[in-house]
């Protein structure tokens, strides 16, 4: 189970990678703007915010891969529950979606990691 966990929470952080990747360098284009579901002017108005807040995605996917690769259960466990409580605050107030592309995988990875010590 432990090797699950570890799997788990690398693919939670690249989820989080790709997120980056998506705020920060591809935010104005049309596809990520029908991801977002964000008009071009208010993409262009909010270029920088979205920066930043994949600036902070890239810093949680960081925290995940430097649990993953050292074997720190605390640092997985912490990141986990980071981009959990993240998840479940921009459900709360952006989009209900969220929850589903972030808490949830999340969340699966934390119990599995918890499960396996």
């Amino acid at each position: 189970m432990r090797a699950i966990g570890t799997v788990l929470v690398v693919v939670v952080a690249l989820l989080h990678v790709y997120i980056l990747w998506l705020e920060m360098f591809t935010w104005t284009t049309p596809r990520v703007r029908t991801i977002f579901g964000t008009t071009r002017e208010f993409a262009e108005a909010s270029r920088v915010l979205a920066a930043n807040q994949g600036l902070y995605n890239g810093f949680l996917a960081a925290g995940l891969l430097w649990g993953a690769f050292s074997g720190d259960f605390a640092l997985k466990v912490f990141f986990l529950v980071c981009v959990s409580v993240a998840g479940l605050y921009g459900a709360a107030t952006a989009n209900r979606r969220i929850l589903f592309v972030q808490t949830v995988p999340a969340v699966v990875a934390l119990v599995a990691v918890l499960l396996g010590g």
